[in-house]
């Protein structure tokens, strides 16, 4: 009965179900892996000590930046050069910007500091000037921020001294030297009353560390995954009883008559029969009934 297993289109069928299944176990495991190291990285960073706790220490031995160095302090020596503002960045619910400065260091590469947020509009913001000569700075290491960081502006079109993504990418084509690839919040207010005005912004959590919708996402596509699987085989199984079925009709001789065919009448051919001329024939014209003009009698 199942022999239909082996023609060629059962063949191409069961290839699919066999190469199928595999492949949705397995992307339904590697989400479920994703979604199980974002909880360990998360109790992790729950058990270890606040980041900015820890000691600073000289930016170069800091990077790159990874999940252990984001949010450790940071020290770095230079003088201030350029300023821009981000505009979009939220902060305690309000809408406001940052300030961001470029610190040229000895090494000729510059570190963008986020000296503080203010609130309102960047465009024409009276902003407070940033301290003059040789500055020494201490702030939280973040990573540069790409497309998926929360308060990013990809759409571009900003007005002249405004940056939407604070990232090395973005800050070396409008600067004429190098930068590094990450930059650092302060986590107090500028002594002298130069910064006073603005809000410290606080370090964020590394990307991929938290429980976020992201964490979550990975969740979800695990039992897509898993359902994947079981509805191609599930489907399988249906076409393979639907076929045994139909194999069974056919040798049981139950196939359905066609539509449109119809039986003939077998009394109306036993009258014919009887009458030995079809019902259309003319009667015999020398029949009492006709006369010599083979013309009815009335």
């Amino acid at each position: 009965m199942y022999r239909f297993l082996l023609t060629p289109r059962w063949w191409g069928i069961n290839l699919f179900v066999v190469l199928a299944i595999p492949f949705c176990v397995f992307m339904g495991t590697w989400q479920l892996g994703r979604f199980e190291d974002r909880v360990q990285s998360h109790e992790q960073a729950e058990k270890a000590p606040d980041p900015s706790t820890r000691a600073a220490k000289p930016l170069d031995e800091l990077l790159p930046v990874d999940k252990v160095t984001s949010g450790r302090p940071a020290t770095a020596t230079g003088t201030y050069a350029d300023q821009f503002l981000v505009p979009g960045r939220k902060l305690e619910d309000r809408q406001g910007f940052y300030v961001l400065n470029m610190l040229r260091t000895d090494s000729g590469k510059a570190l963008p500091v986020v000296r503080g947020w203010l609130p309102g509009s960047a465009t024409d913001a009276r902003v407070p000037a940033a301290p003059e000569g040789e500055v020494t700075v201490t702030g939280d290491l973040q990573a540069s921020e790409n497309t998926h960081s929360d308060g990013v502006n990809v759409r571009g079109g900003l007005p002249s001294g405004q940056v939407g993504m604070i990232s090395a990418a973005t800050l070396v084509n409008l600067v004429p030297y190098d930068v590094y690839d990450a930059w650092v919040t302060l986590p107090e207010a500028e002594a002298g009353g130069t910064g006073g005005a603005m809000k410290p912004v606080p370090a964020a959590a590394p990307e991929g560390s938290g429980l976020d919708l992201k964490a979550f996402q990975n969740l979800g596509y695990t039992g897509e995954w898993f359902v994947f699987a079981a509805f191609v085989l599930f489907m399988w199984f249906r076409l393979v009883r639907r076929e045994a079925e139909a194999e069974r009709d056919i040798a049981l001789g139950l196939v359905p008559e066609e539509p449109g065919a119809e039986a003939a009448d077998p009394a109306s051919e036993t009258m014919d029969a009887a009458e030995g001329a079809p019902k259309d024939a003319p009667e015999d014209p020398s029949s009492p009934d006709y006369d010599v003009a083979s013309t009815p009698v009335r």
